[in-house]
């Protein structure tokens, strides 16, 4: 800095604020002191295109002692014009210290200069609590809760806890996955659990919402789930937004510790940890599940809708019992109810009024399902405004392993199965609609998607009732029909795969039997006078000559296994059993032909080495084996989704040798809960 200030004269207005904004970016302290002096407002002197003030931006830049010092540049009077000290967004001095806890002085400081600050709302509506609430900041909110809880009545704490799009201070936090937080303002603010959103969601709902938030470890490697597993369930080490410079040895020891990954893989499981305990709290309070739709037994006649549109949800055969959900004014294109309309909050996007407990399951989280089912058995016969019951969703969404938890339980079972939605569809129809929900990403090809869609539809099958395998909906489709209908595309796309996949597999099998043959004729060390190998007597001769005949074999059986795919009829129900079985066949030939070639080439170089030929020879040899390996390597994904296909035929086989056979618990009638928190009652099978 020069040694003499410059005078207002002496600089021009952008002049100014292109020192100020440079020495605020550089967080030289003294010179922007020196320069707040000169100016016409001091620290209140806007200096952003985005009408910052300095104090903003030193708020904003957390800046802690350089806007303590800028704080105390301002009058010491109540200064009631700090409430018109805004930005473009509306963000009051205030707003911009509660993003951060370093900044807790600094928030009281200008409360103490001025307390109406703590009601002033930014152009989203939010005051300085909800965006605490927003960033996270349990220090700042404390602080700023305390301020509020003062002298606000009911009223008071509506518009403090609330942004103008009836977001919640909890609905915020549980949405910013801050839910060390939101178990804070939840013991704090009980009320606020049932309070919901523009969108008509509830803090449990939103939870319900997001899979990333509870413990899964499949994602991580081998390393990473080690360090997990290790470190502690309890927050650890201080936020990186403490004011604690540390020593270099501190310093040292936490670039070790993100070098290790550790403090990435410590607030992961800190969020899952935070989140289980939020859920465990939500879930006590939460009774969304009673507001269930009526349901009606269907005894073989006719609703007055089916009257008017023409179509039947009845079973073919007269007399059977089938669950029919009324559902008036029913949007035909959306499927859902059109009796309320709601505003939709802009944070949240879309409106999702579902329960918990569906939206749990549409998101695979199977823990919050069994914690839900846990605390309040009777949900699992919860029926939405679309008709469906918990199996409905799940089906829909392919959510096998909550299909199959709910369904263990004998007493249910009967009922939920049996039971169709508002649009007369069996889950039988649901297995016939096309999956809804994100996809996972795997190395899966169409067909194996469309093999596990016909798993789906004969496991259902084999659950239900004969009569309803045949059961119209009410726009007259068979499940059958519904299926073939909607993975009509599908099934194109996997008899295109399969066509191309055997055709570049048999060019790589013929490719393989070609060399194959023509070793059987170079053979190493080549032949005597009389026609017989040079190396015939060792013992790695023999080795090579079995491994070539079985390479040879086991590739032209792959070739001829691969021809019978091609020249297959490709029906919709030979994906199922046949054709992944072919392919796992061909492929199984394939790779062994691949190892047996791999083994002919090591007993070569063997074979050559003891012989005492030039390296050059094994150094092209060994060169040679490397797309071999780089072909095993690519297709090993494919080959391990393919050997899925066998346990459903396995599976069959166990169940007609032991038809009384159950899989998994010792008791079908019990919930799979945590055996502390299960109800000492026992369910009879009726």
């Amino acid at each position: 800095m020069a040694a003499s200030s410059p005078s207002p004269a002496s600089m021009s207005g952008h002049e100014l604020n292109r020192c100020l904004f440079n020495a605020l970016k550089n967080g030289n302290t003294q010179q922007v002191i020196q320069l707040c002096k000169i100016a016409p407002q001091g620290p209140l002197h806007v200096t952003s295109i985005h009408k910052d003030t300095v104090l903003h931006l030193a708020c904003y830049s957390k800046q802690k002692d350089l806007a303590i010092q800028l704080v105390g540049m301002l009058p010491n009077t109540p200064n009631r014009s700090l409430t018109k000290v805004i930005n473009d967004v509306g963000n009051t001095l205030l707003h911009e210290t509660a993003t951060s806890d370093r900044m807790e002085d600094v928030a009281t400081l200008l409360l103490e200069k001025n307390s109406e600050l703590l009601s002033a709302k930014n152009v989203q509506g939010e005051t300085p609590l909800f965006r605490a609430a927003r960033f996270g900041k349990i220090r700042q909110f404390k602080l700023l809760a305390r301020e509020v809880d003062k002298d606000n009545d009911a009223e008071g704490w509506k518009y403090q806890f609330f942004s103008d799009d009836q977001t919640s201070i909890l609905h915020i936090a549980v949405i910013t996955e801050h839910f060390d937080l939101a178990l804070l303002i939840v013991r704090t603010y009980p009320d606020l659990i049932d309070m919901k959103d523009g969108n008509s969601m509830t803090a449990l709902q939103h939870l319900a919402c997001n899979p990333s938030a509870f413990a899964g470890t499949s994602e991580l490697g081998l390393f990473k789930k080690l360090i997990y597993y290790c470190i502690p369930d309890k927050k650890g080490t201080v936020e990186e937004d403490d004011d604690t410079k540390g020593t270099d040895t501190k310093r040292y020891v936490k670039w070790l510790l993100k070098l290790l990954m550790w403090e990435e893989l410590r607030r992961e499981k800190y969020k899952h940890t935070s989140a289980w305990e939020l859920a465990k709290v939500l879930i006590e309070k939460d009774t969304s599940w009673e507001a269930t739709e009526r349901t009606a037994l269907n005894k073989g006649k006719k609703t007055d809708q089916e009257k008017t549109d023409g179509s039947s949800g009845l079973l073919l055969k007269t007399g059977r019992e089938g669950l029919f959900i009324d559902c008036k004014k029913l949007d035909e294109n959306q499927g859902q109810c059109l009796d309320e309309k709601m505003p939709k909050t802009s944070m949240t996007g879309i409106r999702r009024d579902e329960t918990p407990l569906f939206l749990a399951t549409s998101w695979r989280i199977k823990k919050l399902v069994v914690e839900i089912l846990n605390h309040y058995p009777q949900a699992v016969e919860h029926v939405d405004k679309k008709g469906r019951n918990i199996l409905h969703v799940a089906i829909q969404y392919r959510q096998l392993e909550i299909f199959e938890m709910v369904i263990e339980n004998g007493m249910l079972a009967r009922r939920l199965l049996r039971a169709t939605d508002a649009k007369g569809n069996s889950l039988l129809h649901m297995v016939g609609k096309n999956r809804k929900g994100p996809k996972m990403e795997t190395s899966e090809g169409p067909a194996l998607d469309l093999r596990d869609q016909l798993v789906w539809f004969e496991k259902i099958k084999d659950l239900v009732k004969s009569d309803f395998v045949h059961l119209f909906n009410h726009k007259i489709q068979t499940a059958e029909y519904l299926f073939a209908k909607n993975y009509s595309k599908l099934h194109e796309e996997s008899r295109k795969w399969l066509e191309e996949t055997s055709k570049n597999c048999t060019i790589v099998a013929v490719l393989i039997a070609t060399v194959a043959f023509t070793a059987a004729y170079t053979v190493p060390g080549g032949n005597q006078t009389n026609g017989k190998p040079v190396l015939l007597s060792r013992p790695f001769f023999v080795v090579f000559t079995l491994a070539d005949v079985i390479s040879l074999s086991l590739a032209l059986m792959s070739v001829v296994s691969f021809l019978s795919i091609l020249t297959s009829p490709f029906r919709l129900q030979d994906f199922r059993d046949s054709l992944p079985q072919k392919l796992t066949r061909a492929l199984t030939y394939l790779i062994l032909s691949v190892a047996m070639m791999m083994l002919a080439f090591a007993a070569t170089i063997i074979l050559i080495i003891h012989n005492k030929q030039s390296w050059t020879e094994i150094a092209l040899s060994s060169a040679l084996f490397v797309p071999v390996l780089f072909f095993a390597y690519s297709y090993s994904p494919l080959y391990a989704q393919l050997v899925k296909a066998w346990s459903y035929l396995f599976d069959l086989i166990v169940k007609r040798i032991y038809p009384g056979r159950k899989d998994g618990r010792q008791n079908p009638n019990q919930y799979p809960l945590d055996r502390s928190q299960r109800s000492g009652c026992q369910i009879t099978e009726v």
